[in-house]
């Protein structure tokens, strides 16, 4: 718990001395530097100018008691406020300058993501920030996560398509159910998510059980590729939901003949 909340402080620009002495402080006060740096395991060595650099941050306060330096901490919600108000008035400059004119100048990349929280980090962002289409294909693990965001575009009138491998918990019209996940996953090493807002950016990834690897892009060619990778996903979708029947007869069960590309054979042929 100290941990995870010594690095959520070091988010807001603390170092990691400069966290622990103020984790320390709050836990027990008023504290001479010495003692401070015992209870926050800093060399005593490095104490005093962590202790300076939180004064200049307004995290602590010095109190002399007869001759001895002792400090106390700034209340969290303080902490929380202050550093709140500064972010908000430095965000309300950016944003002000950054919409600046200034020559613009078309580049398309591929931004490459290789860890799982910020390939999904990446998605949350281009969700809340879609305002007339979302398309995603993904899976149950995926889809517990996001269907939230999900759920609030189509509220706000979205058009929304999502096609799911495997069952999905709920059901709507907005949702496809993909038929054969098992024998994807073996195909492609792993769960594929691919997400596309606004036809105008797009996030393609694939998840295993030891790695994950994603690619964003505002590229015409990238976007159009994922759009369209989705729009034949859903095609088939409905296809197989209205013709399962004839599709097993003919191809065999999971489709088989059917997904392989390089022949067209049915079960009744030789």
């Amino acid at each position: 718990m100290v941990v995870n909340i010594v690095n959520q402080l070091r988010e807001t620009g603390l170092s990691d001395y400069e966290a622990r002495a103020y984790m320390a402080l709050l836990e027990e006060h008023p504290l001479t530097a010495y003692e401070c740096a015992g209870n926050a395991g800093i060399p005593t060595s490095k104490i005093y100018g962590v202790m300076k650099k939180l004064e200049e941050k307004e995290l602590v306060l010095e109190l002399t008691e007869k001759n001895k330096k002792r400090y106390i901490p700034q209340e969290p919600e303080e902490y929380i406020s202050s550093y709140r108000f500064k972010m908000e008035k430095t965000l309300k400059v950016l944003s002000k300058e950054l919409k600046n004119p200034r020559p613009k100048k078309e580049v398309s990349y591929v931004w490459n993501l290789n860890e799982y929280s910020s390939i999904i980090e990446r998605a949350e962002k281009m969700i809340s920030r879609c305002r007339t289409s979302l398309l995603i294909s993904l899976w149950a693990e995926e889809f517990s996560t996001l269907a939230p965001l999900i759920r609030g575009k189509e509220k706000e009138g979205i058009k929304t398509a999502v096609v799911h491998f495997g069952q999905a918990s709920e059901t709507s019209s907005q949702i496809f159910e993909h038929p054969i996940q098992d024998t994807l996953y073996e195909e492609k090493g792993g769960r594929g998510f691919t997400l596309v807002c606004d036809g105008n950016e797009a996030l393609s990834a694939t998840f295993s059980d030891d790695s994950s690897e994603g690619a964003w892009s505002r590229g015409r060619g990238f976007v159009t590729l994922a759009e369209d990778y989705i729009k034949h996903d859903i095609y088939i979708m409905k296809i197989v939901k209205h013709f399962d029947h004839e599709l097993v007869e003919n191809y065999g069960e999971g489709y088989i003949l059917l997904r392989d590309i390089y022949s067209d054979r049915t079960l009744g042929e030789k």
